[in-house]
């Protein structure tokens, strides 16, 4: 009998203390989805679609530069997770670039805009608008008194 094989993933880490990989913080992705799991008695584990991700940030403070790491804060569609931060992983730049590009592949795959999902997502966060008016230009709502009569 064959056994299962190992899923094969595109990227995986640990958040990290002083560069290593010392907790039971885990990050990985894989069928354009981001999974992470936290603790090692009780664990919780929650899953991310790519397509979800409005907006990546990376955060670097000089400690994180001095030993290769930093944090990744993903602003999402996902009501569970707004606003995830990838705390503290390997090789950051690397690492947001290549979730941007993934991220920008499954919206094309799945024919998806990002304006398509800024509704979705309820509120307007740090670093990224408010796109409240998605109506391209058109003309203001009458209802609304601009003191031109």
């Amino acid at each position: 009998m064959a056994k299962n094989p190992k899923p094969e993933y595109q990227w995986k880490d640990r958040k990290r203390y002083l560069g290593l990989p010392l907790s039971f913080t885990r990050y990985a992705v894989r069928d354009q989805r981001l999974f992470f799991s936290r603790g090692f008695f009780n664990t919780t584990e929650d899953e991310l679609l790519l397509y979800r991700v409005l907006d990546v940030k990376l955060n670097r403070t000089f400690g994180d530069k001095l030993v290769g790491v930093g944090t990744i804060t993903l602003y999402t569609a996902d009501k569970t997770h707004p606003e995830l931060q990838l705390t503290r992983v390997r090789n950051p730049v690397r690492v947001r670039d290549m979730l941007s590009k993934m991220v920008e592949e499954e919206r094309m795959r799945l024919n998806i805009r990002g304006r398509e999902l800024y509704g979705v997502s309820g509120h307007a966060h740090h670093g990224c608008p408010d796109m409240g008016d998605l109506d391209d230009g058109a003309a203001p709502d009458s209802s609304i008194d601009d003191g031109i009569n």
